[in-house]
């Protein structure tokens, strides 16, 4: 096999258009998540209804990434993503023109449905074509591009919104977009080490079935979807919140209070590392513990104790999900692309189908029942991580054995 070997020109152009690619899937998926409130003022819909803007995106991704990266395996993977972030690009813009929100809703359904290519096919380009001594280096940057997009799609949107309208917003990003994916299209190496084979629906369905019956497995899948669901339902409906009396905070402002996702990207290394050291089971229950913790402290009502509870809440999200992520990788003895895929799925249906589900609590018990659902989502992950754990210990005897052996 032919590498991309550190130091080359190859390896640059492929380390910045991994992390475009990155970068613009997650800023467009994002975009309309501080947008709701303006959405139900225009369209005289619910905040539940609002949150479809999101909700339609993320499920119908959740499902397509399955499927995509089957038919990667017979197109090619390069030719999937950058179909994918063409019209991906496409569809922001014509977000940009929607009517009314019932094509708004249409059009970012779409958008689901194209946006998948991207991150169900990236991983498995990085792991196929660099060096296995780069690996980290690179999934890291790409991984990087994904939080650094979600979060500066947010903001942008956010100040043209304030700035100019919505409209503006979608399209200015669309545009960029556009220029993005060109670029990217233009600096990604070719495939040379992936093999294109023919379609097999019954085997990938099979390998499927395999890791459904593995109950500590899926209780890990179940636990992304709690997970998600709870940290997607909190930053739809702090929006809402903040944005009403005796806040009253822009819309500038509301997408820059989304920088405390760094607290995020520095708790994943940090807590990862904890895991190594003292355990899986023990450091997840710590994060969820955190996660509510700062649920709680988002019921204070200054401005200040709201922003801290976020950056606390952010923080023990983003180490649930790399502990839980790769406490799946652990489960999965075999295919463990497909496990991960399985959790992925969860992952974002609990995005979809939790974050709008919240809008009946927001409307019906405002921000209480609001933290009431997310705590009610997190002790159950708790519960989940306790029934792991137990079987995680039953197996423990037996794995010595085996080493011994």
């Amino acid at each position: 096999m032919t590498f991309i070997q550190k130091g080359t020109k190859e390896y640059r152009q492929a380390s910045f258009s991994l992390f475009l690619g990155g970068f613009l899937t997650f800023a467009l998926l994002y975009t309309t998540q501080p947008l709701m409130p303006i959405f139900a003022q225009e369209f005289h819909v619910s905040a539940l209804v609002a949150s479809l803007s999101l909700s339609v995106s993320t499920g119908v991704m959740a499902i397509v990434m399955l499927i995509a990266a089957t038919v990667s395996d017979a197109m090619g993977k390069k030719q999937v993503m950058v179909i994918s972030m063409f019209f991906t690009a496409a569809l922001s813009l014509l977000t940009a023109l929607s009517p009314n929100f019932m094509t708004l809703v249409i059009v970012r359904l779409l958008l689901g449905c194209f946006i998948a290519g991207v991150p169900s096919i990236a991983m498995a380009y990085v792991a196929e074509e660099f060096n296995p001594n780069g690996i980290g280096k690179i999934m890291g940057l790409y991984i990087s591009g994904t939080s650094i997009g979600g979060m500066a799609g947010r903001i942008i949107t956010s100040v043209l919104t304030d700035l100019f309208n919505w409209r503006i917003a979608l399209t200015t990003i669309g545009i960029l977009a556009l220029i993005l994916s060109i670029m990217f299209w233009l600096t990604l190496p070719v495939p040379r080490n992936s093999v294109k084979k023919t379609l097999d629906w019954r085997m990938a369905w099979g390998v499927y079935k395999v890791h459904i019956v593995n109950k500590s497995l899926m209780g890990l899948v179940m636990l992304s979807f709690l997970l998600m669901g709870s940290f997607v339902t909190l930053y739809n409906y702090i929006s809402f919140l903040l944005a009403e009396p005796p806040y009253g905070l822009s819309q500038t402002i509301i997408g820059f209070i989304f920088i405390v996702y760094i607290c995020g990207t520095f708790s994943s290394i940090y807590m990862g590392k904890k895991a190594d050291q003292y355990g899986y089971s023990l450091i997840l229950k710590i994060s969820i513990g955190i996660m509510m913790s700062g649920a709680f402290l988002t019921l204070v009502p200054s401005l200040i104790g709201k922003i801290m509870g976020m950056a606390i809440f952010t923080f023990g999200f983003f180490a649930s999900h790399s502990i839980a992520s790769a406490w799946v990788g652990d489960c999965a003895r075999n295919h463990k692309v497909q496990a991960s895929s399985l959790y992925l799925l969860f992952y974002y249906l609990g995005s979809s189908f939790v974050g709008s589900f919240g809008g009946y609590f927001w409307s019906h018990f405002h921000w209480i029942g609001v933290i009431s659902l997310i705590s009610g989502l997190l002790i159950f992950g708790y519960l989940l991580v306790l029934l792991a754990q137990k079987r995680e210990s039953a197996s423990t005897p037996m794995e010595v054995n085996m080493n011994k052996n």
